[in-house]
């Protein structure tokens, strides 16, 4: 029996997997249920025949790194290996093991059931990145299970953090876990007959705008900071209409441009009443860089127009302030890991493969930046991340799996 055949003949396998995953809530912000769900993740690994270990990241640092209302929650991050008779390289596969709140209301289970309905699996985590998860645990067991040893050195990383800032999860792992690869499969970024090469990075600034409280009925002796900020933001289409003007045509053959988005996030501070002028308002800024354009030119030129918006605006006084920030990346998919593993998704896929560059970020440019090794990204995917009714498509989870463990036994390196 192939790994391909047993992938095929056990689904239920997968699916049981994915259901135990998205059972542990394993919610960030504040990051809940870390232990008990890389204690399970190290031993479902261990069964798979991988030696397995948990990191805990250290008191110190998480009080370095997050807010107060999160340093009660621990950290831990999962690595482990597997040696490959003979084989002189590695490759390392990594996924991230958070997921977002969840609001609004289900009509598909509970948020953490797992429920299938008509190929389909629901559950906060199934498509981000969760199925990609079991996919890759069901890709290890198809080889164990048929005696298939891979062509290469396996590590897998499951980390945390990721719906953050990364900081505590591949941020560290990079900087401090005792990892080799020669090569990485970030689990998500491509999906279906699309494989990633890169992704967009972000600059996250929040922006103050101070005024003079004043009663209500006397607005013209204070400074309405609600008002500034509005002619603040209108400012901003100038902006948008200049970075719009650039343009990068990817190897999928799409244009993209840098965009920005405002007021994810805003608010009028303390002290609001009805009838007082408001004193300050406050908004953020997420900017997307292309992965062609240098971040600290972007955040200067982004900062340099905030400075001379706010100077045109009569009594309008900003402050700004770094959220953080995403470094985005991308790799011609020239090297011959990119060829095997589009050679991959072609065999499981019987359509041609294409390489896509993500809107959004993921871990990719750690390894890409840090460690400076081919990167790429695939994984199932699904539906509505990070909305109602997340899912991940039963097909597309089996077909990760065959698709992992093709690589695992035609590449190497």
């Amino acid at each position: 029996m192939t790994p391909t055949e047993f992938i095929d003949q056990n689904p239920g396998e997968l699916l049981s997997r994915l259901q135990q995953l998205v059972g542990v809530a394993t919610v960030n912000p504040p990051g809940e249920n870390y232990d008990a769900q890389t204690r399970w993740l190290t031993h479902e690994l261990e069964a798979v025949g991988l030696r397995s270990r948990r990191y805990p990241i250290s008191a110190a640092l998480m009080k370095r790194a997050l807010p107060a209302s999160q340093q009660a929650y621990p950290r831990f991050n999962v690595l482990a290996r597997l040696a490959a008779p003979g084989a002189k390289k590695t490759i390392h596969f990594n996924a991230h093991y958070d997921v977002v709140p969840v609001s609004g209301r289900w009509k598909h289970g509970s948020p953490f059931s797992g429920e299938i309905q008509r190929g389909w699996i629901f559950g906060r985590g199934t498509a981000d990145m969760k199925g990609s998860i079991a996919s890759l645990l069901m890709a290890l067991r198809a080889l164990r299970a048929t005696r298939t040893p891979p062509r290469l050195n396996v590590e897998v990383s499951f980390t945390a953090d990721e719906e953050t800032d990364s900081v505590l999860g591949a941020g560290w792992l990079v900087k401090h876990a005792p990892i080799e690869p020669d090569y990485a499969v970030v689990m998500e970024g491509g999906e279906g007959s699309m494989v990633c090469c890169g992704h967009n990075g972000t600059i996250w600034l929040e922006v103050d705008v101070h005024g003079r409280a004043a009663h209500g009925s006397l607005p013209e002796r204070g400074i309405n900071a609600l008002e500034k900020m509005a002619a603040l933001v209108l400012s901003f289409n100038d902006y948008k209409r200049d970075i719009g003007r650039r343009t990068w045509r990817t190897p999928e053959g799409k244009t993209m441009r840098p965009s920005v988005n405002l007021g994810g996030v805003f608010h009028c501070g303390e002290g609001a009443k009805i009838n007082t002028v408001p004193a300050h308002a406050s908004f953020t800024i997420d900017r997307r860089v292309l992965a062609v354009e240098n971040h600290a030119e972007a955040e200067r030129e982004l900062r340099a127009f905030l400075a001379a918006a706010a100077r045109k605006i009569p009594q309008c006084r900003i402050t700004v302030r770094k959220i953080s920030e995403n470094f985005s990346c991308f790799a011609e998919p020239t090297h011959p890991f990119f060829a095997a593993m589009a050679d991959c998704v072609t065999r499981v896929r019987r359509q041609k493969t294409t390489f896509n560059v993500s809107t959004g970020f993921n871990d990719m440019h750690f390894f890409s930046h840090h460690l400076k090794i081919p990167t790429l990204g695939y994984g199932p995917g699904g539906e509505d991340y990070h909305g109602v009714d997340e899912r991940a498509k039963v097909k597309e989870l089996l077909a990760s799996a065959k698709i992992y463990a093709s690589l695992l036994t035609n590449f190497s390196g």
